[in-house]
């Protein structure tokens, strides 16, 4: 691993934390940020020479405050900070500070700055698009990605998000109880979003990056630790241990992808199955089921089969119709096409997804799920359209190549039938 590489972690580790208390300190999202990055480029400058400091947060914070005071000096016309040299020598300033900033504290920040992101002025779109910019550092290409929506049009989303909370001057603090209620649903999905966004590396890598899945589980446990007795919580949390129990499964050493029914079920995270499995029995003991709990008890049913041909197809289907009745949108519905596929058979799921073909024109798992049908139907030339504009929008490596694999299939029986 390179000094960069590890370097890179470390910000990435810590972003929630840094950013939340450079916003409670300037009560600007834009002036935190700014802040934030300075302190990563001094970081970037300081560390390979020093080595990482004993508390990298406290480090940042400390930089970055200075650096955005210096700036707002500087715009003031006032006089400036001491030189980059002083402000970034912080062998005697750092035990103090890291004595002063302890992990309670960065507990609250981030929480602070989850709720302020998801504040009810501001759509809920925005909501979720500026709390995944601000708290996660997701590029913009990468929230785009997860809204299904163009880059641009998310750009400008996230400028008026930011715009409204600046002009309603939205109080930068811990929201009260109530509040904190009137905004959990928000949060929640956020934290779904970044893991995701981990989980399908949708920002062009061929590897999953663990780190954004373990800071979203992370911060779903903080939710729950907020509201022990919601069930949607717990869902959510199960949800996310069964999905991240999959990982060391998921890619070959190639980077490409793994289909569930092909991963080497040996290697899922017991552990992680076990403490999912807990969880979603107990959140059922509340009788009050919503769609985390549904996608998370899908997500059991495969956890308990202990191979692929031990699927309950049947019973993920059910959990499917639930779903679309609970929270119905096309990729629910394409989903439930896949159960449908695998209890029922090809011809039956292809009459589900046809009517998604507009709504998910755009959506690279449509035009593969579709492809693969009509593959297995024997219809091969329409399943070679479909490969090839699944591979038109393929995001990552990964996808594309799981996709030229079934290319590959046709080239292969087209050759077996001139033989």
């Amino acid at each position: 691993m390179n000094d960069l590489s590890w370097i890179d972690q470390a910000l990435s580790a810590v972003r929630p934390q840094v950013v939340g208390a450079l916003m409670r300190y300037f009560r600007d999202l834009d002036t935190a940020e700014e802040a934030f990055q300075e302190a990563c480029l001094r970081a970037l400058k300081n560390w390979p020479r020093k080595g990482p400091p004993r508390d990298p947060a406290a480090w940042l914070i400390f930089v970055g405050r200075n650096a955005g005071v210096d700036d707002i000096r500087k715009r003031s016309r006032q006089q400036a900070l001491p030189d980059e040299e002083v402000l970034s020598d912080l062998e005697d300033a750092e035990p103090s500070m890291a004595e002063r900033l302890d992990s309670a504290d960065y507990r609250d920040d981030v929480l602070r700055l989850l709720f302020i992101c998801c504040h009810p002025d501001l759509p809920s779109t925005q909501q979720i698009a500026l709390a995944l910019r601000i708290v996660s550092g997701l590029t913009v290409e990468e929230i785009a990605s997860a809204f299904l929506v163009s880059e641009a049009a998310m750009e400008q989303r996230i400028t008026r998000a930011k715009r409204k909370v600046a002009a309603a001057g939205i109080a930068f603090e811990t929201p009260s109880a109530a509040e904190r209620v009137e905004r959990i649903a928000t949060v929640a999905a956020m934290v779904y979003l970044l893991f995701n966004e981990g989980y399908s590396a949708s920002g062009g890598e061929a590897h999953i990056r663990e780190p954004l899945c373990d800071e979203a589980i992370r911060l779903g446990y903080l939710l729950l630790r907020m509201f022990p007795a919601e069930p949607e919580l717990m869902g959510l949390v199960a949800l996310m241990l069964f999905q991240h129990a999959r990982v060391p499964a998921r890619l070959d050493a190639e980077g490409e992808i793994i289909l569930l029914d092909d991963q080497d079920r040996s290697l899922w995270r017991g552990k992680l199955i076990d403490e999912a499995a807990a969880l979603i029995e107990k959140a059922a003991r509340h009788s009050r089921p919503g769609a985390y709990q549904i996608q998370a008890a899908i997500a059991y049913e495969h956890a308990k089969a202990r191979q692929a041909s031990d699927t309950d197809w049947s019973a993920i289907g059910q959990y499917y119709r639930m779903l679309e009745v609970l929270s119905p949108s096309p990729v629910v519905t394409l989903n439930r096409a896949v159960a449908v596929s695998k209890h029922e058979g090809p011809a039956a799921a292809l009459d589900l997804i046809e009517p998604l073909a507009g709504p998910l024109s755009g959506y690279f798992h449509f035009h593969g799920v579709r492809g693969a049908l009509l593959l297995e139907l024997g219809r091969d030339r329409e399943a070679r359209g479909a490969f090839e504009k699944a591979i038109s929008i393929a995001k990552t490596p990964a996808e594309a190549a799981h996709i030229r694999r079934h290319l590959d299939q046709l080239q292969l029986r087209v050759v077996g039938a001139l033989s």
